[in-house]
């Protein structure tokens, strides 16, 4: 019963968190999102004291039941090792293994190092959270956008509006080949071994492994029932069981309750601590009839909705004239909301004929991140590169960096949108505090960059136009359009940027005609200043 209950809890997270990871509207966040909040990583970075303080006490009640049921890199491993173990010669395959201490706490000093002096890119790889963020945003999203997308035309040619497509593009190639190379390592890892990464590189599987040495329920042997058939070491994904010494390494033990599943003779139970003997090794001399966990609880909803009848499901019939205004109405509510989420581009043909080259990313001498990061030290030692935020952005401004110092982290460029001053998504979902704002006015007083113009990238230079692009949508009017010639008030007019009104939401940028690299781009600054 224990099994399966832990089981269902730990779908339930996975499968939640996957959509939480893969919602581009954001509207699973106002449902689910303390779910990513209670992960330990952002929960720490974030300083959620509540949070740890929880984790903690979970941890020392009940084991690691974190890594079984709500972190979603171990639910995974656990779902890959399910899949091996249904084969026939996979089955009773694990073995006991002593721990690895020295390559745990190796790990686990390191992580704390890097993390330390500021290289969270580093501390990213192996984080749980993160890793997993990282692969399903790298790995699984593009499908999930064109499931949405094959919606989308379906609802269209219904005459419907209940979807709407997004645009799948490679957001960076470097956090791509990561987040395949680390799924490859735990595919291989959880396959032939079940929990090893949990148990030997996870820095936060090291932490809680400590905890749980000293928890009061754990699985606890006794020995007048044990027939010594193994069947429960060689069940235990993360080879934790001794079963020559009826010893279990509580530090690598998940409380995944295989092992009383499997063993026949109910020698294994999961109890309550009872003195310094069943601590230390778990020698108790006389069976217990409350030791054994034994189900309890029957099922009884079957048998009530038999006696519901057929009658219960019926519906008194509506007319087809009320069921056609009904669902126009409904149509046409939809339709109203998803056309208010979706804000319009700019065209991508000249006059509806010729193709519009792509920008490319200019070169920035400081890179651009969210308003409410505070600036781009304290963005990148709390950001956890879970990309939760890359996910949500509906402007498509966020994207992971491709720099070593600074890499999987978001970082912020307007060649396919800019930072509306209506959006707080990013803020909304962030889970380890890296970007916080309380309301949309704080985000329009936060100065996170400046335009610069470029002269020679400027159509009014190259090509002897006129264009104010740049002054018309600035939505601060920190660009004015001014005459190239001081002399002639008639000339072509170039634009100035007020450093002082503008804010660096990219407006400028995204919408300058000039291709391939704008005439007017955002630098960032390393510290965000408030208007």
């Amino acid at each position: 019963m224990l099994r399966k209950i832990r089981i269902a809890l730990a779908v339930l997270f996975f499968v939640l968190i996957t959509l939480l990871l893969l919602d581009f509207t954001g509207s699973l966040h106002a449902w689910f999102g303390w779910m990513a909040k209670i992960q330990f990583l952002p929960a720490v970075l974030a300083v959620n004291v509540g949070v740890v303080i929880f984790l903690v006490v979970l941890t020392l009640l009940f084991g690691r039941v974190y890594c079984s049921v709500i972190c979603p890199l171990g639910v995974l491993q656990d779902i890959v090792s399910w899949f091996s173990g249904r084969r026939r010669k996979h089955r009773n395959r694990f073995v006991y293994r002593p721990a690895r201490t020295w390559l745990r706490w190796t790990v686990l000093v390191l992580f704390v190092v890097v993390m330390a002096a500021g290289l969270g890119s580093i501390g990213a790889l192996i984080a749980p959270y993160s890793a997993y963020g990282r692969m399903v945003q790298s790995l699984v999203a593009p499908f999930y956008d064109w499931g949405n997308n094959l919606l989308a035309w379906a609802a269209e040619r219904m005459d419907s509006y209940a979807f709407y497509s997004v645009d799948v593009w490679l957001k960076s190639l470097p956090t791509l080949l990561i987040a395949l190379a680390t799924f490859v390592v735990i595919f291989v890892l959880a396959w032939r071994n079940g929990r090893t990464w949990c148990n030997m590189i996870c820095p936060v599987g090291t932490v809680l492994g400590v905890l749980s040495r000293f928890s009061l329920f754990k699985p606890r042997f006794d020995l007048t029932k044990c027939n010594g058939c193994k069947l429960c070491a060689r069940n235990c994904k993360a080879s934790c069981i001794n079963p020559e010494a009826h010893r279990i390494d509580y530090s690598r033990c998940v409380a995944c309750m295989d092992c009383l599943e499997h063993c026949s003779q109910h020698a294994i139970s999961y109890t309550w601590r009872r003195g310094a003997s069943a601590a230390a090794g778990e020698q108790a001399p006389k069976a217990s009839k409350r030791a054994a966990v034994k189900p309890t609880v029957q099922a009884s909803a079957t048998a009530q909705a038999a006696a519901a009848g057929p009658s219960a499901g019926a519906a008194t019939a509506t007319s087809a004239a009320a069921v056609d205004a009904s669902r126009r109405r409904f149509l046409g509510m939809v339709g109203l909301l998803v056309g208010s989420s979706v804000h319009a581009q700019e065209k991508k043909v000249d006059g509806g004929l010729a193709h519009i080259e792509k920008k490319r990313i200019p070169e920035r001498s400081i890179p651009i991140v969210p308003p409410g990061a505070r600036g781009l030290r304290e963005f990148l030692t709390h950001c956890t590169a879970c990309q939760l935020c890359v996910a949500v952005c509906p402007n498509e401004v966020l994207r992971p960096s491709g720099d070593l110092m600074r890499l999987m982290k978001p970082e912020m460029s307007y060649e396919r949108g800019y930072c509306r001053p209506e959006c707080t998504k990013c803020a909304e979902v962030c889970p380890s505090g890296a970007i916080h704002l309380t309301d949309l006015a704080e985000k329009s007083s936060i100065q996170i960059g400046h335009a610069v113009w470029i002269p020679e990238n400027c159509v009014v230079r190259t090509d002897g136009v006129a264009c104010d692009n740049c002054a018309r949508h600035c939505p601060v009017e920190a660009i004015h359009m001014v005459p190239s010639d001081p002399t002639d008030p008639k000339s072509l007019k170039i634009p100035t940027v007020d450093e002082a009104r503008c804010i660096g939401c990219g407006a400028c940028e995204n919408l300058c005609p000039a291709r391939p690299f704008s005439a007017i781009v955002v630098e960032g600054h390393q510290c965000h200043k408030t208007l």
